[in-house]
């Protein structure tokens, strides 16, 4: 039972004041005679601020849900508590930081129309016609997944592909990794797309003769976009409810949400209103104009304990691999007359750049082909002249650098944010596309870390699972769950088992300047963690990969349990 609001109170006072001591020392203090919470009999594992793994089997918690203590095996328990919860030798561990998603977007793939499974044409055209037939009350058929490259298709599907299957309503799918989006003729028609409509900065009209052939490359797609119909502020919220369990059931307790809009902040704000915000967020806004609206004149600060923070504003220096829309330095290898395409020239983003940090927001920028990934290391290394201190600029993806630019992201405190699962579903694609000579800066992990730069993990769900444990073990033998290719694929970029753990938990919270409040179980830090079923420093790589999460738990409360 708990006691009264005033003794509970003043003891929160107490506590709160030697968690922060013991905080700033890093010393830790001998068991106290009271706490108010134990987790216990637990196989626990977290690492300390050197990446060191430390065992435990109790954490003691305060009633606000920060950790005061790890106990280890045969210490002595707190006389008095206000409850214990017996974990019957279960594996702990904190819970994950997913570096890099987009909140929204997962809780509409998974309630729209998901076609990340189908490997053939034929089938996503099976899947699509029998998600129309029980579906007939919606005007637009929306959804994505596609990826032509797991299909083996060898070009990009059609608006005739399409009108086959659906030709009495509009079709709009985005690709795997929302670069590109594919429509039928009739969501043509609806937003006025003709063979007279030209392509915009930054975009591509994938053609068929003189006519669009249905695909939308990059800002391309908004000329089919504008004319779909906004989400309603209840399927927002069906949305996010969505996403949420999805990230909490795969042992996700916070995440930076990339490209948040204003509408998804304050989708975000009313979840947070009624108590139903359960995963951390660090957002960042989509472009320089959402992130001023919702920020006013700088980041915000931690909202609903913890739950949710406006940190900076998402850029984009050009679109995505799969789509020939990275902006590479010499011309594709399976397409000699296209390099990709940057999305803005050097001044505009170092002004829009400018324009965020002036006002103290963290930047995160797109960037995955060679040519925009040095781009941004430019505008870097100008800013930082200007704007010192702790600024954390991130890279988004960085997944193509040319070697001779990765000891830059050594310098002025740059996060490398990476996904290790893109390397094992894009290795043959990125084998075509580059050719082996430019392989080698290629999702190269371990060289960022030798260069000095941080490393952050996550999976840029819904392009990939927003499972960590698939993106873990890739990162330590860059196979996928097939073991293949056998030995790792450029195994000289593969990283540690501890390291890989490190980059999904404290360096992704690190990368969101939220080192202080989660990311590792330290004393200090909201008791966010999980219950799994298996030791995941034992496990081999497909082990690991099979790895179910049985509770997850933020800030001391349990919000999922498998049935």
């Amino acid at each position: 039972m708990r006691r009264g609001g005033r003794q509970r109170a003043s003891g929160l006072v107490r506590r709160a004041l030697l968690v922060g001591a013991w905080a700033l020392s890093g010393a830790l203090p001998a068991t106290p005679a009271l706490a108010d919470a134990l987790i216990d009999n637990v196989q626990g594992m977290t690492l300390d601020a050197e990446g060191r793994v430390v065992r435990f089997s109790g954490l003691l918690m305060t009633p606000d849900g920060h950790v005061i203590r790890l106990l280890r095996e045969g210490e002595k328990r707190p006389d008095k508590l206000d409850w214990r919860a017996d974990m019957k030798g279960r594996v702990l561990l904190p819970g994950f930081v997913d570096a890099h998603g987009h909140v929204m977007e997962l809780g509409f793939r998974a309630l729209e129309l998901d076609l990340s499974e189908t490997r053939s044409l034929e089938e996503a055209k099976a899947k699509i016609a029998a998600y129309v037939a029980a579906n007939p009350e919606r005007k637009w058929i929306l959804g994505g997944g596609w990826n032509q490259e797991k299909w083996g298709l060898g070009r990009f599907p059609t608006a005739a592909d399409l009108d086959a299957v659906v030709a009495d309503r509009p079709v709009w799918l985005a690709r795997a990794d929302g670069h590109a989006s594919w429509a039928n003729s009739a969501a043509m028609k609806e937003a006025g797309v003709t063979a007279k409509s030209v392509s915009p900065p930054g975009g591509r009209i994938e053609k068929a003769g003189t006519l669009p052939s249905g695909v939308f490359v990059d800002s391309a797609q908004s000329l089919v976009a504008r004319a779909v119909p906004q989400p309603l502020p209840k399927d927002l919220a069906a949305a996010f409810l969505k996403a949420q369990a999805l990230l909490l059931r795969d042992g996700v307790t916070a995440t930076a949400d990339m490209g948040t809009t204003i509408d998804e902040w304050m989708t975000y704000r009313r979840a947070g209103d009624v108590g139903s915000l359960r995963v951390r967020i660090m957002s960042y806004g989509a472009g320089i104009e959402d992130t001023i609206r919702i920020g006013g004149t700088g980041p915000t600060p931690w909202l609903y304990s913890g739950r949710l923070k406006l940190n900076g504003v998402k850029l984009y220096a050009d679109g995505a691999l799969g789509s020939r829309g990275a902006w590479l330095k010499a011309p594709y290898s399976d397409a000699p007359g296209q390099s990709g395409a940057g999305f803005l020239s050097d001044d505009v983003l170092r002004n829009r750049m400018s324009r965020a940090a002036m006002d103290g927001y963290q930047i995160a920028v797109h960037a995955i082909g060679d040519k925009a990934n040095a781009q941004v290391l430019d505008a870097i290394e100008e800013l930082a002249l200007t704007y010192d201190g702790d600024r954390r600029w991130r890279i988004e993806h960085a997944q193509i650098v040319d070697p001779v630019d990765l000891p830059r992201f050594g310098k002025h405190g740059i996060v490398a944010s990476m996904q290790p699962v893109h390397q094992t579903s894009d290795r043959t694609m990125a084998e075509a596309r580059l050719g082996p000579d430019r392989l080698a800066g290629a999702y190269a992990w371990a060289s960022m870390l030798r260069n000095g730069a941080t490393l952050a993990f996550g999976t840029d769900y819904p392009v990939e699972s927003p499972d960590p444990f698939a993106g873990w073990a890739a990162a330590f033998t860059r196979s996928d769950a097939e073991g293949q290719p056998y030995g790792g694929w450029q195994p000289q970029e593969r990283v540690t088992r501890e390291q890989a753990w490190k980059a999904y938990t404290a360096d992704a919270a690190y990368a969101g300047f939220a080192e202080k409040e989660f990311g590792r179980l330290a004393p200090g830090q909201f008791a966010d963690f999980i219950i799994v079923d298996r030791d995941p420093l034992l496990a081999s790589a497909s082990d690991l990969r099979a790895t179910r999460v049985e509770e997850t738990w933020v800030g001391g409360q349990k919000v999922f349990e498998r049935r």
